[in-house]
């Protein structure tokens, strides 16, 4: 069996079963323009839980001579945030209006449902993580050859000179008030926004994000032992003056 045989066979896809949950929208009158006036409320109540909720039309408690204008129910339902999967319904007018619109269509349930407290359900959503707070490291004392400085979580502010063989590591952004003559990288966990700034560019190495430059491609620049900034535009570190 030849190479593009076996990859052929080879399966692309799985089929799963998932215990889903999805909010039903329970309609116990064809009334749109009260529909319309209720969501609002509802929406103002709990405006996080009305973005882009998944829903299934419930319409079989309906009577038989009360169908719904489906297009205009559908769409009133997305105007408030909830996007319509599928209805449920036993009405062939329905079921018509559904294959027209190409929008599948469930059984009535015999499951018991209960009432969904929208109020409480937003109360209760998960908060997001507060952001960790980390303040700027700052250093007053000239840097050595052979020592490093990391500033985790945050920005990097040296007061001094920065000397041959010293190395300036910071999650966020560097700033050098004096001599750069180390290496410096800045945005070290991924941070494509970070810069680097000093007041005379002599450094060993540049790098923001894991992109570089090293001493023999600085010091062709025009800037080079000039103040400036280094910053990223897309993959290519950028040298500015101050």
């Amino acid at each position: 069996m030849s190479q593009a045989d076996s990859n052929d066979q080879t399966p692309v896809f799985q089929l799963k079963g998932s215990m889903l949950a999805i909010t039903v929208l329970e309609l116990a009158q064809n009334d749109l323009e009260r529909l319309d006036q209720q969501l609002a409320l509802k929406v103002e109540q709990a405006p996080d839980f009305f973005n882009n909720t998944p829903l299934v039309l419930a319409l079989d408690k309906l009577s038989a001579d009360a169908a719904p204008d489906l297009p205009a129910l559908i769409a009133l339902c997305r105007k408030h945030g909830l996007r319509t999967l599928a209805l449920r319904t036993g009405d062939p007018q329905v079921l018509e209006a559904a294959s027209g619109l190409d929008i599948p269509v469930l059984p009535p349930s015999g499951a018991r449902e209960r009432k969904l407290d929208i109020t409480k359900a937003a109360a209760e959503a998960p908060k997001p993580a507060e952001p960790v707070y980390r303040p700027t490291r700052v250093v007053t004392t000239p840097i050595r050859g052979g020592q490093q400085v990391y500033a985790q979580g945050g920005d990097l502010i040296v007061l001094a000179a920065v000397s041959p063989g010293a190395e300036l590591l910071a999650d966020g952004n560097i700033h050098v008030y004096g001599p750069l003559r180390g290496r410096a990288l800045a945005g070290i966990k991924g941070d494509a926004n970070a810069r680097i700034f000093c007041q005379q560019l002599a450094a060993e190495m540049v790098s923001i994000a894991g992109q570089y430059k090293v001493a023999e491609d600085l010091r062709r620049d025009p800037l080079w032992a000039e103040a400036v900034q280094m910053k990223l535009s897309g993959d290519v570190l950028n040298i500015t003056r101050l």
